[in-house]
């Protein structure tokens, strides 16, 4: 049989970094573009998340009231009579579920000077 040896210094040597290597400008100016590159995926990611995509041809409320007005809450005011005040002869509980939603409130209080959007149905 033959015997194999093996020295610490072949073993190790595809692990180790290398301090010595420097980028020179083109590579530093890559390595810039590709983490800004990363990053801005990561934002459009993280936005289209967050709701910021207004465009989207799944969002149900684009596409039947493309009309808004806001309206800020005086005293007194509530959900249901802003809703009853401007449903037109519809459904007033739908009305005060899509202000709901549109809004993204998460429950139907509202309080004196905050400002809601409201749709209109065309």
């Amino acid at each position: 049989m033959s015997a194999l040896t093996i020295s610490q210094s072949s073993v190790n040597q595809g692990f180790l970094a290398n301090p010595s290597v420097r980028l020179n400008r083109r590579g530093r100016l890559a390595r810039t573009l590709v983490v800004l590159s990363l990053a801005i995926v990561v934002a459009s990611v993280a936005g289209y998340d967050a709701g910021a995509n207004t465009s989207a041809g799944d969002s149900s409320q684009a596409a039947t009231s493309a009309r808004f007005i806001t309206v800020t809450v005086a005293p007194g005011d509530t959900l249901w009579s802003l809703a009853g005040q401007l449903s037109d002869g519809g459904s007033t509980q739908a009305l005060v579920s899509e202000i709901i939603e549109i809004n993204s409130l998460s429950s139907a209080d509202v309080s004196t000077g905050q400002e809601i959007r409201i749709p209109l149905n065309s």
